[in-house]
C-alpha cells in the first residue's frame, strides 16, 4: 500500500475542494453578508490541511487498484468533513452530523436534507450547498485528474473507482484528456440549462442552483417547495429534459459530437433508458389524470416525476405521497433502476438492468437446452461469465446494504414505508423517499445514529459500495 501517495493526492483534493469554496465566498460578498468570515476560515482549514498532507514526500509514483479505492473512499469522506464546516462554523446547521449529513448529500448528489426551511438560511451557504452537487457529480477526482500531472498511466485506478457503472471507458487514449472532455461537456451542458432557465423567467441566482442541482442530479434547491414554488409549465420542461439528459452516459454526448450515430442507435443501455422513461410517463398520465387539471397537466406532473426520481435528481413539482398506489409503484421501482452508467445519476444503473435480464433469459433457454452454449451479448460486444457475475454480486450487495441499512434505521420506530423508502432514497442517491421523508419532507425526524447510517448509504451508493467495502477487509491494511 502506497500510503505516501495516498496522503499526497488526498491533500491534492483537498486543496481543490477549498479553491471550489471561492464562489460561494464570492456570493457572500455581493450580497453582503455575514458568512463572508466563515467561508474564509473554511477555505483556510481546508488549504492548510490539503497543503500538508500534499507535502509529503512520495517515494513511489505508483498506484495498485487497492490504493484506488482507499484513496475514492477516503477522499470522499475528507470532502465531506471539510465541506460540512460553512454551514457548521455560520450556525446555519448548529448540529455538526447534521451539517456532515447535508455535506454527503451534496456531494454524492443525492438530496437528501434535514432542513425544515431553506428560505431563511444565507444565500452563500445555499450556494455552497448546491454547487457540492456540481463538483461531486461528475467526480471529484474526474475533476482532480485534469489539474495532477502525469501519473505513469496510473489514473485509471483512481477513475475506475469512482466512475459510477460496472466498467468506466476511455474516451481517448489518454484518462486526462478523458477527463477533460467529460468536464467540459458537462459544464457546456449546465450553462445551456442555466441560460434556459433564465429565458424562462427564473432569477439568475435560481437559475444558477437548479441548473448545477439538475446537472449532478443532486435536487437541491432553494426553495422550500423545490420546484413547485415557481409554478411554471415551461421551468419544468426545461428541468425535466435537463434531468432526463444529465442521466444519459456522457460518452453519448462524445460519440454525437464525433458523428458516431451508428454506435449510439446499437446502445441497448440508452434505449432502456428511454424505454423505462417513456413507459413510466404513459402509465402515470393514464393514473393520475382524474386528480389533475386535464390529461396536459398529468402528463406535465408525470414528465417531472419521471425524470426527477429515474434521474436521481429529486426536485418535486407535486407531492406524490398523495398519489395512487400504482404511481407510487412505479416511482419506487424507478429508484431501484436509476440512469446510465457514466452519467451523473445514481441507482443500480440501467446497464445492470439489461445484463441481468439476458441473463436470466439464458438461463431459462438453458434449462430446456442444457447442454446448448449460449453467448451473451451487449451492444453486439460478447461479455464473459465473469463479468456476469461481477454485476449479479454488485446487485446482491447493493440489496444486502438496503436491507441491512434498513433494519438499523428501524431502530427510531418510524413505519416501514418511511425507514425503507429513506434507505432506499440514500443508497440510490434520489433524495425524497415516501412517507415522512418525501418530496414534501426531510431527514430530520432521525437520530444521529440513523444520520450517519444514511450517510454511509449515501456514499456507499455514490462510490457503488465496493471502494467504501475495503475499508473494513483486513487485508487491506496489511503490507503487500
Amino acid at each position: 500500500m502506497n500510503n505516501r501517495l495516498i496522503v499526497h493526492l488526498i491533500g491534492k483534493i483537498l486543496m481543490v475542494e477549498s479553491a471550489f469554496m471561492v464562489p460561494a465566498l464570492l456570493v457572500s460578498l455581493i450580497y453582503k453578508e455575514d458568512e463572508t468570515l466563515v467561508f474564509l476560515a473554511s477555505i483556510g482549514i481546508t488549504f492548510a490541511t490539503g497543503l500538508l498532507m500534499s507535502r509529503v514526500h512520495i517515494r513511489k509514483n505508483k498506484l495498485s487498484a487497492r490504493d484506488g479505492m482507499l484513496i475514492v473512499s477516503f477522499c470522499w469522506i475528507l470532502i465531506s468533513v471539510f465541506g460540512a464546516l460553512p454551514a457548521y462554523l455560520s450556525g446555519a446547521i448548529p448540529s455538526y452530523v447534521d451539517a456532515f449529513f447535508e455535506s454527503v448529500s451534496g456531494f454524492t448528489t443525492t438530496g437528501s436534507t434535514i432542513l425544515t426551511d431553506v428560505e431563511v438560511l444565507p444565500k452563500s451557504i445555499l450556494f455552497w450547498r448546491s454547487l457540492t452537487h456540481w463538483f461531486g457529480g461528475m467526480g471529484v477526482l474526474v475533476f482532480t485528474l485534469i489539474l495532477l500531472p502525469s501519473m505513469s498511466g496510473q489514473t485509471q485506478q483512481l477513475m475506475r473507482a469512482e466512475s459510477p457503472g460496472p466498467s468506466p471507458s476511455k474516451l481517448v487514449p489518454k484518462i486526462k484528456d478523458t477527463a477533460r472532455i467529460l468536464y467540459s461537456i458537462y459544464a457546456v451542458m449546465t450553462g445551456i440549462v442555466v441560460v434556459a432557465l433564465l429565458l424562462a423567467g427564473m432569477p439568475l441566482y435560481d437559475s444558477i442552483i437548479h441548473a448545477v442541482g439538475a446537472a449532478g442530479t443532486g435536487g437541491f434547491s432553494c426553495k422550500n417547495l423545490s420546484v413547485a414554488y415557481y409554478d411554471s409549465a415551461a421551468i419544468d420542461v426545461i428541468l425535466s429534459v435537463a434531468m432526463i439528459a444529465f442521466g444519459i452516459n456522457f460518452s453519448i454526448y462524445f460519440m454525437m459530437l464525433t458523428g458516431k450515430w451508428k454506435d449510439i442507435r446499437k446502445n441497448e443501455e440508452l434505449r432502456a433508458f428511454l424505454i423505462c422513461v417513456a413507459g413510466a410517463i404513459l402509465l402515470i398520465t393514464l393514473d393520475i389524470r382524474g386528480l389533475t387539471d386535464g390529461i396536459l397537466s398529468a402528463f406535465r406532473y408525470a414528465l417531472f416525476q419521471v425524470a426527477t426520481i429515474i434521474s436521481t435528481t429529486g426536485y418535486a413539482t407535486a407531492d406524490f405521497n398523495l398519489w395512487p398506489t400504482f404511481s407510487k409503484m412505479l416511482l419506487l421501482a424507478l429508484m431501484f433502476v436509476g440512469s446510465c452508467a457514466g452519467s451523473t445519476a445514481g441507482g443500480l444503473k440501467q446497464i445492470r438492468l439489461v445484463v441481468m435480464v439476458k441473463a436470466l433469459i439464458r438461463s431459462a433457454k438453458q434449462v430446456v437446452h442444457p447442454r446448448s452454449v449460449i453467448t451473451l451479448k451487449t451492444e453486439g460486444k460478447t461479455m464473459g461469465n465473469e463479468a456476469v457475475m461481477n454485476i449479479g454480486i454488485f446487485c446482491f450487495f447493493y440489496f444486502a446494504l438496503i436491507g441491512g441499512a434498513a433494519l438499523l434505521v428501524s431502530l427510531d420506530n418510524f413505519d416501514i414505508e418511511t425507514s425503507f423508502t429513506a434507505v432506499l432514497a440514500t443508497v440510490s442517491n434520489i433524495g425524497p423517499g415516501i412517507g415522512f421523508v418525501g418530496p414534501m419532507g426531510n431527514f430530520s425526524i432521525f437520530s444521529d445514529f440513523s444520520k450517519l447510517v444514511l450517510s454511509f448509504c449515501m456514499l456507499a451508493g455514490r462510490l457503488e459500495i465496493f471502494p467504501l467495502l475495503v475499508l473494513f477487509q483486513r487485508a487491506t491494511w496489511k503490507k503487500a
